[in-house]
């Protein structure tokens, strides 16, 4: 634990972290998975969850989908796109826009998603800018941001997310409208998870970040949520993490288990108070 880690968990120790306030929140990203028949059995098995009242459940799936989801859905569970452009119309070929995705009656949308960065050269700048665009058009984000495993095997996971949370926080003026998620690429669709120490470990480092850098009030408020291969056997341990506020999950939002990932902290606490 770093020193900047360790004066924080002081004061969250304190009951300074405001950790009862922050509501779970769990998103499903679809990624490019889905048919009219399969996003059928999905949206089947969410509506008859039982999804716990306690967690926020935001699911995303593609872009062509966006109407069928959110019409099929409740209200109670939120809708996401998995990416936007910087701009609200134009010649900006295969994008979608901000305004576009309100159209839909969708609230919420991905930014910053690894994928987006290693593989399509998104750069931190660029995120920045699409995170505060979508900000000021109306949408709720989902602000994502992680090392590759060169970086952690160097050493260089604080610098790494330092530097990205610094490009978000400088187009961020309304902190309730974001979530961020440490999603290490390392972890990713790889089956090889954060233990929930490594989790709880870059997750205090961030908040710390934002107490620094922003204030206390938005580092106790903020969600900061864990991806990287959750699934139902690993998302009970890790959301009993003090400082893991929830999950983006992949693969497994397509399985009816999301909805016991959805419903892990209810578990976590069950399990606490047994012990």
């Amino acid at each position: 634990m770093s020193r900047l880690q360790a004066d924080y968990r002081s004061s969250s120790e304190t009951g300074e972290s405001g950790k009862m306030e922050r509501k779970f929140f769990v998103g499903g990203n679809w990624k490019m998975n889905g048919s009219r028949e399969s996003i059928g059995g999905i949206m089947s098995f969410l509506k008859q969850g039982p999804l716990s009242p306690d967690s926020e459940v935001v699911v995303a799936p593609p872009s062509l989908y966006l109407s069928l989801v959110r019409e099929g859905l409740p209200p109670s569970v939120g809708v996401a796109a998995q990416n936007c452009y910087k701009a609200e119309k134009g010649a900006f070929t295969g994008e979608i826009s901000p305004q576009m995705i309100l159209d839909l009656g969708v609230e919420w949308v991905i930014l910053g998603h690894s994928e987006r960065r290693n593989i399509f050269g998104e750069t931190d700048e660029m995120v920045g800018e699409k995170v505060g665009f979508a900000l000021s058009s109306g949408l709720k984000v989902i602000a994502c941001l992680g090392e590759l495993l060169s970086e952690r095997e160097g050493g260089k996971t604080e610098e790494v997310v330092a530097r990205q949370l610094k490009a978000i926080t400088a187009h961020v003026k309304d902190w309730s409208k974001v979530v961020i998620a440490y999603e290490p690429v390392w972890a990713i669709g790889t089956g090889r998870t954060a233990t929930p120490e490594q989790a709880q470990e870059v997750h205090l480092f961030l908040r710390k970040l934002l107490a620094e850098n922003i204030s206390a009030a938005i580092a106790a408020e903020t969600r900061i949520i864990y991806g990287g291969s959750v699934n139902a056997g690993n998302c009970t341990t890790l959301a009993a993490q003090s400082d893991v506020d929830g999950f983006l999950v992949g693969g497994a939002s397509l399985k009816a288990d999301f909805v016991k990932i959805v419903n892990a902290k209810d578990c976590s606490t069950q399990e606490q108070a047994v012990v």
